[in-house]
């Protein structure tokens, strides 16, 4: 699970000309501004009437993810970017308003596994029924709606034809958006999990994706203990892997493509790969001291020599008394080149096969 920043997109559900929501959207924006940076938050301010989305035209059920209409294509790049969202809603005739069900219904996937957060507004009941007939929707999207709510009745918002709640309200939208990162960031690995960029891993309920430089202190981490182990049987600290700082780990995962192995919002191993002419570079494969001999190790190194194609050789290296790593690479087909262990680092290569034409039918 990444350490990133969330995005958090604030959804006015209105389309009514005056109507008060882009009022409420303003005052929490506002009020949450503080909040939200301290708690490494972005707030995304977006109204539904800025979206274009006539009502649902496209031919493809939405759980396929196929999607013909850019105007779809454009919400779906939205939703699938968000990490959160709060709806900000009136009621109507004790329901949502339409325009917020068929922003729901124009996709499936792309809203799985993130918190949902309701402010709504109303008359006598505050716009809690509206808040009441969403949650039936966006639980079947997978949508995890919040036990916080923010509920503003109009007469008491009011001041002089002015939205002014009270300091209650804004109490209250402070639970919320607490509660909402907290569910958020507890969510991300189910989120991660059921990305399209991900793979099913060789554990039970793990995942490979690739890294970026958010997972930087995740990274940092891991190589620190699994390399410390290096150091002892290689009687040397000038190991690179044990000083690095993550803005030095995120640096190198902009200019290497790193595969991280999760599971459970845990990092349990990584592999960074990188092409030098007709040779593939294979570098820092780590596993999690605790699971090592689970064939982890192995599968990343797959992983890593997947990405050899076009190449003539994969070129790695470990220390010359790093005896499970040079088993674990002679048994995978790498052998040592000469005369390289002098530094105490052994650079090994494979052959990369081209596989043979078939014969003509």
């Amino acid at each position: 699970m990444t350490t990133k920043r969330l995005r958090i997109v604030v959804l006015v559900c209105s389309t009514r000309p005056g109507a008060l929501g882009p009022a409420v959207g303003e005052w929490l924006t506002g009020t949450l501004a503080k909040s939200a940076d301290m708690l490494d938050a972005d707030l995304v301010p977006l109204a539904i009437g800025d979206l274009g989305l006539p009502f649902l035209d496209e031919e493809e059920h939405p759980s396929t993810g196929v999607h013909r209409q850019e105007h779809t294509r454009r919400w779906s790049r939205i939703v699938d970017g968000a990490d959160g969202f709060v709806f900000v809603t009136p009621e109507y005739n004790y329901g949502m308003p339409a325009t917020l069900k068929n922003a729901l219904d124009y996709l499936g996937p792309e809203w799985a596994w993130k918190p949902a957060g309701f402010v709504s507004y109303g008359h006598t009941s505050a716009g809690t029924r509206a808040v009441q007939h969403a949650k039936q929707v966006v639980t079947t999207l997978r949508l995890v709606p919040l036990g916080a709510t923010v509920a503003l009745r109009i007469a008491d918002a009011m001041q002089e034809d002015r939205f002014a709640p009270a300091a209650r309200h804004a109490e209250a939208a402070e639970g919320l958006l607490s509660e909402l990162v907290r569910l958020s960031r507890a969510l991300a690995p189910l989120r991660e999990h059921g990305h399209a960029d991900s793979a099913a891993g060789p554990l039970p309920g793990s995942y490979a994706r690739r890294l970026g430089p958010d997972d930087a202190p995740e990274v940092t981490v891991l190589q620190r203990c699994c390399w410390m182990e290096e150091a002892l049987a290689n009687d040397t600290l000038a190991i690179p892997a044990l000083h690095e700082s993550p803005d030095e780990v995120r640096a190198w995962l902009t200019d290497w493509r790193t595969t991280g192995l999760w599971r459970d919002g845990r990092l349990l191993g990584f592999v960074r790969t990188r092409r030098n002419g007709a040779d593939l570079h294979v570098g820092r494969l780590a596993v999690a001291p605790d699971l090592r001999g689970r064939g982890i190790g192995r599968w990343l190194l797959d992983r890593a020599e997947s990405a050899g194609e076009g190449c003539r050789r994969i070129v790695l290296s470990t220390g010359a008394a790093s005896h499970r790593n040079l088993a674990l690479y002679q048994r995978q087909g790498y052998v040592p080149l000469p005369d390289t262990a002098d530094d105490g680092v052994v650079d090994l290569v494979k052959a990369v096969l081209v596989p043979t034409p078939a014969p003509p039918a």
